[in-house]
């Protein structure tokens, strides 16, 4: 089926939605993008996803064309004109369109767009089987705080973990974990401490990371917002990694070496379970 997408105000099948080259999204990565988890036809953690965008527009300057309130109106609107059940929704706004320079107006109109991706999110075998990473270099720029487009690195690494035989890569900087290639990176230390690295300029302010924290502690867990070396990870009791579409998946080997009994852990299947019936109730 083909899928209905929006841009810059127009409802379009997907063949026919058309973003000029000379968007600067296109020439200078120059976009903020985010993702939205859809669960039973309804969004999930909308509200911290929607700040973030604005968070993030705003570090580089760029105006949103939507009010709040268009903007949940139009991701309500995709997932009715796509009939999408689970999955998600990927928006990406661009400064807009210009002749190619590095200096920008100011007042440029911006691109906005957005389509659904149909995806199993609660049925994902590898919350059952974990994952494997690899440890790399961290090579990103040094605002990762900002969702940008600029994704090469991030893909590049999880292809070189690819072809190391791994699901994923956790990246290091400085001799500590800093995040998985599209993910929040946390452990559990064999006497049930919750660590995961404290927000700053070098990760991602994760909507699920926060939730995630914010339901350990609900359920009595202790938790510790502080970096961590990759022999800490791999001594750990648990590990696992957050996102919008993978919730909570459970992290089984770092560089080869079996994390925990080298099977899913415990603390990482009470928490995806705790955060998927809470999103649930609360999807909107």
């Amino acid at each position: 089926m083909t899928r209905i997408v929006y841009l810059n105000g127009d409802w379009l099948a997907e063949g026919e939605a058309k973003v000029s080259i000379f968007d600067r999204g296109y020439l200078f990565a120059d976009a903020i993008y985010e993702v939205t988890a859809v669960l039973d036809g309804k969004l999930l953690d909308y509200a911290g996803h929607a700040a973030r965008l604005k968070r993030s527009l705003g570090e580089i300057g760029i105006s949103s064309p939507l009010s709040d309130d268009d903007m949940l109106a139009v991701h309500r609107e995709i997932v009715e004109r796509n009939g999408l059940r689970e999955g998600l929704i990927y928006l990406q706004l661009s400064r807009g369109v210009a002749d190619r320079d590095f200096v920008f107006e100011e007042d440029m109109q911006p691109t906005l767009s957005l389509f659904t991706q149909a995806k199993s999110v609660i049925d994902n075998p590898k919350a059952k089987t974990g994952i494997s990473v690899v440890t790399l270099e961290d090579q990103r720029w040094k605002r990762c705080d900002i969702k940008t487009v600029q994704l090469l690195y991030p893909s590049l690494a999880k292809m070189e973990a690819k072809r190391r035989g791994a699901d994923d890569a956790w990246l290091v900087a400085d001799g500590l974990v800093t995040e998985a290639s599209s993910a929040t990176a946390h452990i559990v230390t064999r006497d049930g401490r919750l660590v995961t690295r404290p927000l700053g300029r070098e990760i991602l302010p994760g909507i699920t990371r926060s939730s995630v924290i914010d339901l350990a502690r609900e359920a009595g867990m202790p938790v510790e917002e502080r970096a961590f070396t990759p022999d800490e990870a791999k001594s750990a009791g648990e590990a696992f990694i957050t996102s919008a579409t993978n919730f909570v998946l459970p992290v089984v080997e770092i560089d080869g070496v079996p994390i925990g009994t080298g099977k899913p852990g415990q603390a990482a299947a009470n928490l995806r379970n705790l955060y998927i019936e809470s999103r649930r109730r609360g999807a909107i």
